[in-house]
């Protein structure tokens, strides 16, 4: 079986500290492909670099919403710049986060607004992050998307089944992580079982929300496979055939990885 993790934080505090062993355990549950985000812009180079050296790890540059207030200098013009390092596959993760509103809302909006005209300007795929903000998230994206199409994904999907149908509308990917496996994530379920599956991606979002078995621990790229076959038996379908389908729709979506 061979997987993708399509949003994991490699250098992020938990996973940094063995980084080599937790690639090793990751290339041991089949993961061939990890996108390694970042959320700041002082680790863009950090996240860069780790992607120059290992070959199945891809990289991106954004700005999180929650970082927005701290990034008012980071424009269309940087991202795009940056964006021109050939391990470079994304823009992002950006959007909206209204449930921690750890950043002015309108700045966050700005701040997504200027991602989303990179993504167009590259044709680099948008990783949006959106919490408690649909509304704003599915109108900024109808808005830009008039300007011009773009590619995108979803990640970490814990939205409505509206929302997904919207996102689907848009041409967007959805990718579902290790939440998807949680007792109380029963909308989230339902939603995953019935995503079109050329467009359905998974991730890890490590150190972060790791599935269960493995629930309350630092979560990292391996767990993805274990994700991988809870969703697949919501589908119905055998995990090898999901993980193969995934991770096809990860180099579709993210198109300089199959370069």
């Amino acid at each position: 079986m061979k997987l993708a993790d399509s949003h994991c934080h490699l250098n992020y505090k938990g996973l940094v500290e063995h980084q080599a062993e937790v690639l090793a355990r990751a290339r041991e549950s089949g993961v061939a492909a990890m996108l390694n985000i970042s959320t700041r812009e002082r680790e863009w180079d950090e996240v860069i670099a780790l992607a120059a050296r290992e070959p199945d790890v891809w990289a991106s540059v954004g700005i999180h919403p929650h970082e927005a207030d701290e990034h008012p200098h980071i424009d269309t013009a940087k991202l795009v710049e940056r964006a021109a390092h050939p391990r470079v596959v994304g823009i992002g993760e950006s959007g909206l986060d209204y449930y921690y509103d750890h950043s002015d809302r309108d700045r966050q909006r700005a701040s997504f607004r200027a991602h989303l005209a990179a993504a167009r300007e590259t044709q680099l795929p948008i990783i949006v992050h959106t919490r408690d903000a649909e509304e704003d998230t599915a109108e900024i994206l109808r808005d830009e998307m008039g300007k011009g199409a773009f590619p995108g994904v979803i990640h970490c999907f814990t939205a409505s089944g509206a929302f997904a149908d919207i996102a689907l509308e848009l041409g967007f990917y959805i990718s579902i992580s290790g939440i998807v496996t949680f007792k109380n994530a029963r909308e989230l379920q339902e939603t995953a079982a019935r995503l079109p599956i050329e467009r359905l991606l998974i991730e890890t979002d490590a150190p972060f929300l790791a599935p269960v078995p493995h629930r309350g621990k630092t979560g990292e790229p391996a767990f993805v496979a274990d994700t991988c076959r809870f969703l697949a038996g919501l589908r119905g379908m055998a995990a090898e055939e999901l993980a193969e389908a995934t991770r096809r729709n990860f180099h579709t979506l993210f198109a300089k990885t199959a370069a």
